[in-house]
């Protein structure tokens, strides 16, 4: 295949990426483009005389709003959104995303802007994640301290695959130590993909819990939220002693235990 021929197959190729369908009022785009939980990323046009409006209608800020419990963006937040439609070429009005394709302008070029846009707002919902995450491991580190186990935070340990993890505590007990995964998130929908998250990293690090000095894993769930399915329980418990942070106290029995 020559220079070509790969340019006119990459071409080929992406074009079939998008998908263009009539949609009530309004043209559908179905963008190659997906939000963090795996979801397509839709854009809408409808033409007004000689302009053709590409918007989302909002799903991007509506999507925003279900990952978490505030209804509210802190002034960082809407700062950011507003950062991302300044660099992408887009409005923000009432919570949609638009831009207006001229007589002259590239249609395709007008779309995959608001696309961008709505991919960089859409991972802002990992600043929420992050900061529930923080929050419920500030907790437990208090906790811990409280009841005077010796511990380190933020540990990064290698896997057997040679990735790097992150554990969020290496707590070290008179009988035995033990690497803690705090479980948090703000989102029901996210709550699945921390639980195959916390999977994966006790899988390669299984190494670990074996030998003399052998490592206990501690699945630790911040259950004060309401948003974890029976599911998730099961899906770490195989290789874990799962504990809710309900019940600190069972925590504090399980770091102190030697089997």
């Amino acid at each position: 295949m020559n220079a070509k021929d790969l340019c006119a197959d990459f071409a080929s190729g992406l074009g079939e990426m998008f998908v263009c369908v009539p949609h009530g009022e309004f043209h559908r785009i179905r963008t190659p483009y997906l939000y963090p939980d795996g979801d397509n990323i839709d854009l809408f046009l409808k033409r007004a005389d000689d302009v053709v409006t590409v918007s989302d209608l909002g799903e991007t800020n509506r999507w925003l709003r279900s990952q978490t419990l505030s209804l509210r963006r802190s002034p960082k937040q809407s700062a950011l959104i507003a950062d991302a439609c300044l660099t992408h070429g887009v409005e923000f009005y009432k919570g949609m995303l638009l831009a207006r394709c001229r007589p002259g302008e590239s249609l395709a070029a007008v779309a995959t802007r608001v696309a961008q846009a709505a991919l960089r707002i859409s991972d802002l919902w990992f600043t929420f994640r992050t900061r529930a995450v923080e929050s419920a491991t500030d907790e437990v580190a208090d906790f811990l301290s409280e009841k005077q186990f010796s511990f380190e935070r933020a540990e990064k340990l290698a896997g057997r695959s040679g990735r790097g993890w992150t554990v969020d505590f290496h707590v070290r007990a008179p009988r035995r130590s033990a690497l803690v995964y705090v479980l948090s998130t703000g989102s029901r929908s996210a709550a699945r993909s921390v639980a195959e998250h916390v999977l994966a990293a006790w899988y390669d690090l299984s190494h670990l819990a074996a030998g003399p000095e052998a490592l206990r894993f501690v699945s630790l769930f911040d259950d004060t939220v309401d948003i974890w399915a029976p599911e998730d329980y099961k899906l770490v418990e195989p290789l874990s002693t799962t504990v809710l942070w309900s019940e600190p106290d069972r925590l504090a029995q399980t770091l102190l235990e030697a089997a």
